[in-house]
């Protein structure tokens, strides 16, 4: 049979697992164009790492977050446009703003679906689906709000954080377990969201991480470590001391901070339960990247 692809995804590859051209181009030959079997052949050969995030399609827009003062609730939405130009107009940027403080004001609207339907006060009780087309066609392009989501904390702080570019956001909650609430947890929820935009972690810690790619880590794990020649009784313990050193790269309270890369997250979430006086926890994190699944 013969391959079919083309050389953007030899660079699309490339980009994913940071194997060279030649490698990235045999492991497409290798599996007629696959580009999850090209990922998984190049892992298997030890040529590329574990991949952070897939899915990555281009898109433009804006990634936008609103939070109460108090920290006790926030929302992030991603809305789309066709263009950069669009995106980086002052109308577009005004109109994403709008729809994460209209997503802020509506309770239990955690979802772009509901958020959609929910009526705008500001433009008469039309529902922000209308508002929007209404904008696309002033805007000449098609706009679309991808996503929502929507964090309560009764119990702790909700932090954000959003990129410079506005391309990648993060909501963080956290919880205290004496119920404090307030600037000191606000604040550390924020760092956590600085950090989890920089380390794309895949979930809080090894019970979050989807058993699937847990399954996918070890299968590669066990065939590269047979390929290295180790004793066949020796395969499950080398195995697993493989899967808890992949803990440590994608979940995040096992993870080095980005600003100290000696420092785990576990100690700075320890070092602010000090402060407030009781254990603290990470319950929760939501990371959008534009045009990211």
């Amino acid at each position: 049979m013969t391959a079919t692809f083309t050389a953007k995804d030899v660079q699309e590859l490339r980009q994913r697992t940071g194997a060279g051209m030649m490698d990235c181009k045999k492991a497409l030959e290798e599996n007629q164009g696959n580009m999850e079997a090209a990922v998984d052949y190049l892992r298997k050969k030890g040529i590329a790492k574990a991949e952070k995030r897939a899915g990555r399609t281009a898109s433009e827009g804006a990634v936008m977050v609103e939070v109460a003062p108090d920290g006790t609730s926030g929302v992030m939405v991603e809305v789309n446009s066709e263009t950069d130009f669009v995106s980086r107009n002052a109308d577009f940027q005004a109109l994403a703003r709008s729809i994460a403080q209209h997503a802020h004001a509506t309770a239990g609207a955690g979802d772009a679906t509901t958020l959609l339907a929910a009526p705008v006060a500001s433009k008469g009780g039309s529902s922000l689906e209308t508002v929007v087309k209404e904008a696309s066609a002033v805007m000449g392009e098609a706009l679309q709000l991808r996503r929502a989501v929507r964090f309560d904390a009764p119990k702790g702080a909700v932090g954000s954080y959003v990129h410079f570019n506005g391309k990648i956001g993060v909501l963080v909650e956290v919880e205290a377990a004496n119920g404090a609430q307030g600037e000191e947890l606000v604040k550390l929820a924020s760092v956590l969201a600085e950090h989890v935009a920089a380390a794309a972690p895949l979930g809080v810690d090894e019970s979050t991480i989807p058993a699937d790619v847990i399954a996918k880590e070890r299968e590669i794990a066990m065939e590269r470590t047979r390929a290295e020649g180790k004793p066949e009784a020796m395969l499950e313990k080398i195995v697993d001391g493989k899967i808890k050193a992949y803990y440590k790269e994608v979940a995040l309270v096992h993870q080095m901070w980005v600003r100290e890369p000696k420092t785990p997250i576990s100690q700075v979430v320890a070092d602010a339960g000090k402060k407030v006086g009781g254990a603290v926890t990470v319950k929760r994190f939501a990371r959008f990247q534009l045009g990211q699944e």
